[in-house]
């Protein structure tokens, strides 16, 4: 049986993150002056005093999410993941965790990521929504309706676990899609707060800037397997490795096909690395036979 480490997205931060790490160790806290210089702003000072609505911010939650799970997983003594995957975000997380990436190349990658995707939802304004207690094909289904019918932008963009479905797409066509969802039997279609239509076509200008950082990005080859979004299985390969990190940012997370895939690769214990236990409910809910545990 194996050891996974999966790491959160965006939507774990919370105030006063990572602070216990920067009190304690002198190594946590290198990192995190390491961090702020590469950023150019103190970073840590948002996330140890800042408020919910400063940690909202896209460029601020990104990066920060990353750097305290990063940080995080480093505090770890003999950490050896079998396997790794992250939610979202949390996959560049993952890529420092197996040594695809370098914890300075991961941080610069995620600025990119959050100014690009900063700059799409302003061109492409859209939104989010949670969809509770449908299958997944009726979901997808239902979308896939909706776009034919009326051209508005609606995708299933992340399976949580079953029964949660995220929606994203134009704001008319998430705001269409709830009312025909709940027609169809939804418990919950309820809008997400979040500043754009993430893991949808209208993140194709942020893709597209992001796939020119990451090809001149150094990608190793990984330690062990990461299970990626978009796949929902291990990859070994660093240039697949690169496409599905490229393709994530329009792509589905499929978050509860990922976890099986580990399940289905003799996955028995999940340690969630970063802020907050979003992921250890999630896992909980796809699978009650596992084990989950976590490193704030």
């Amino acid at each position: 049986m194996k050891q996974a480490y999966v790491f959160p997205g965006q939507g774990s931060q919370y105030p006063g993150m990572g602070k216990n790490h920067y009190d304690q160790s002198a190594f946590a806290k290198r990192l995190f002056e390491q961090g702020n210089e590469i950023l150019g702003f103190r970073l840590s000072d948002i996330m140890f005093n800042g408020s919910e609505a400063d940690l909202k911010r896209t460029n601020v939650t990104q990066p920060a999410v990353f750097l305290h799970s990063v940080i995080a997983y480093k505090s770890v003594d003999g950490a050896k993941p079998e396997m790794v995957a992250g939610h979202s975000l949390g996959e560049f997380s993952a890529l420092v965790a197996n040594g695809v990436l370098s914890f300075e190349d991961g941080l610069q990658l995620v600025i990119i990521r959050s100014a690009d995707m900063e700059k799409a939802c302003s061109s492409n304004p859209g939104t989010m929504a949670a969809v509770l207690g449908l299958e997944d094909a009726v979901v997808e289904g239902i979308c896939l309706e909706l776009q034919k019918e009326t051209g508005e932008v609606l995708v299933a963009a992340n399976y949580n676990c079953p029964g949660q479905v995220v929606i994203s797409g134009s704001l008319k066509g998430v705001e269409i899609g709830c009312e025909k969802l709940k027609a169809a039997g939804a418990r919950r279609a309820v809008l997400i707060p979040v500043g754009g239509a993430f893991h949808s076509p209208l993140m194709e200008s942020a893709r597209e800037e992001l796939e020119a950082a990451i090809e001149k990005t150094t990608f190793y080859n990984p330690t062990c397997a990461v299970y990626q979004n978009v796949v929902a299985r291990a990859v070994m390969d660093k240039e697949e490795i690169k496409k599905n990190l490229i393709d994530q940012l329009t792509g589905p997370v499929r978050w509860t096909q990922s976890v099986l895939a580990m399940i289905a690769d003799n996955a028995s214990n999940f340690t969630e690395i970063g802020p907050g236990k979003v992921l250890q409910g999630l896992i909980n809910k796809i699978d009650k036979s596992v084990t989950t545990s976590g490193v704030d």
